[in-house]
């Protein structure tokens, strides 16, 4: 079954594209140079892309491997991060 694509239709969006994209409309709103309508959609993609963000980086953090430590220091290994 095929997922549906999120509002905004950002979920093919990589990380960095997603955070650049949302960093442009951040500066885009901040200048306040934009009418009102425009305003509203660009913070509503806005608000698509930082879930998005946030999605791509729960899953990276999932993923992480903490090192172990040995005694005397020196990387003995490495384990999947658990999130308890």
């Amino acid at each position: 079954m095929a997922q549906k694509d999120s509002p905004g239709g950002v979920d093919h969006l990589s990380f960095e594209a997603a955070l650049r994209e949302l960093e442009s409309i951040v500066n885009q709103l901040e200048t306040g140079d934009i009418a009102l309508e425009d305003s509203i959609a660009k913070y509503e993609r806005g608000e698509a892309l930082k879930a998005r963000c946030e999605t791509l980086l729960k899953t990276a953090e999932a993923r992480v491997e903490k090192l172990t430590i040995g005694a005397d220091g020196a990387v003995s290994g490495a384990r999947e991060l658990t999130t308890d």
